[in-house]
């Protein structure tokens, strides 16, 4: 985002200007002035919806700067939080064939983009520019360990507990593994940001001490952005709710399986910090993209499936959650090389192909299972 002194206090117009179209664009379809089925009205709802969903992170990062932590990461983890809620449950509401296993799909495809896709990219680029790069591996193992916990519970176990035959969690087991989802996500979060908190920030950071109060915004620059942060998310929302028929049948007509929905929301939701982890990597801070990918993939299940779960609860939906043999063979081989690659606290251009790899078979085997 490139905030300094200089520009900390400054809104940037497209910051408010590609919320405020989201919603204009929603008030004229809903008077009636075009069709919603329009296709340029579709594509400019999707280009306006990607707008949004970068204000929204730039609005909860200046919120972030202002309050400090713990509070701001866990702001900028609900505004991603509320973006993917948004596009899960707006298909939910559809009751549409294949909306009861869109959960399952996207918790799957996030660890599958953070843990192969993202930090692959950043530990290639990384290397190939720094030669081999260096990071902690106190923060490594307790985000990995936390996040390997959450994907098992909420897409494998279901497919072998008793009380109702599989890929299903029975509602007591459901209501139990939502409440634990949160407790351990909480616990990660007090651990990240108050008791252990050295151990997640760069060298750089643990020498220089407090941060510069004069990159910290105004007040006035931090409730401006609290306002255009819930714009910008009411008009994901908004958006997300007109363009979840159009997305599904896109991707019907291109002969892709129904699965490839919830790589597309991941892949939206993961997209801002993705480009921010990426030039973190670049600029030798592999510790900083280690706590953003892995930070977004736990807060995507640790809060995204107790919403949903309750959600699908209050409307009677039947969630699947157990993925299949293939998807549960590639999981598992993510978690075992990410266990492998983050173990030792340096990584070079090797680590990133080998993850870059199963990336890619990961992406064909979604369209062409």
């Amino acid at each position: 985002m490139g905030l300094d002194r200089n520009t900390i206090d400054v809104i940037p117009r497209w910051s408010w200007v590609g919320p405020a179209a989201g919603l204009a664009l929603l008030a004229a379809k809903f008077i009636g002035l075009f069709p919603a089925t329009s296709a340029v009205v579709l594509v400019l709802a999707a280009a306006l919806l990607g707008w949004c969903v970068f204000a929204s992170v730039h609005h909860a990062e200046i919120i972030a700067l202002r309050i400090g932590e713990p509070f701001g990461s866990i702001v900028l983890a609900v505004a991603v939080t509320v973006i993917e809620v948004a596009l899960i449950v707006s298909i939910m509401l559809s009751a549409k064939e294949g909306s009861e296993v869109l959960a399952r799909d996207t918790v799957f495809a996030t660890v599958m983009i953070v843990l192969n896709g993202i930090v692959g990219l950043c530990v290639l680029l990384g290397g190939a520019r720094h030669h081999e790069q260096t990071f902690k591996t106190d923060a490594a193992a307790a985000a990995l360990s936390v996040l390997g916990t959450l994907a098992v519970i909420t897409v494998v176990l279901p497919n072998y507990t008793r009380a109702e035959p599989g890929p299903y969690y029975s509602t007591s087991q459901l209501v139990f593994i939502a409440a634990a989802s949160i407790i351990l996500y909480c616990i990660f979060l007090f651990v990240q940001t108050i008791r252990h908190r050295d151990y997640f920030l760069n060298e750089a950071e643990v020498e220089g001490g407090a941060p510069d109060p004069e990159v910290v915004p105004s007040r006035y620059t931090a409730l401006l952005s609290v306002g255009l942060l819930c714009l910008a998310l009411a008009a994901v929302v908004l958006l997300a709710k007109v363009l979840s028929p159009s997305l599904e049948r896109a991707i019907a007509d291109a002969g892709l399986p129904k699965a490839f929905v919830g790589v597309v929301i991941a892949a939206v939701v993961l997209l801002p910090e993705g480009i921010s982890a990426v030039h973190a990597a670049q600029l030798n801070r592999l510790q900083t993209s280690l706590n953003l990918a892995l930070g977004s993939a736990m807060a995507t299940i640790g809060l995204t499936i107790p919403i949903v779960a309750l959600v699908a609860l209050i409307i009677g939906q039947n969630l699947t959650l157990g993925l299949g043999a293939p998807e549960t063979v590639l999981l598992v081989l993510t978690l075992f090389i990410s266990t492998v690659t983050l173990a030792v606290g340096r990584t070079t251009i090797l680590q990133g192909a080998v993850h870059l790899v199963i990336f890619a078979v990961f992406l064909f085997l979604a369209a062409v299972p």
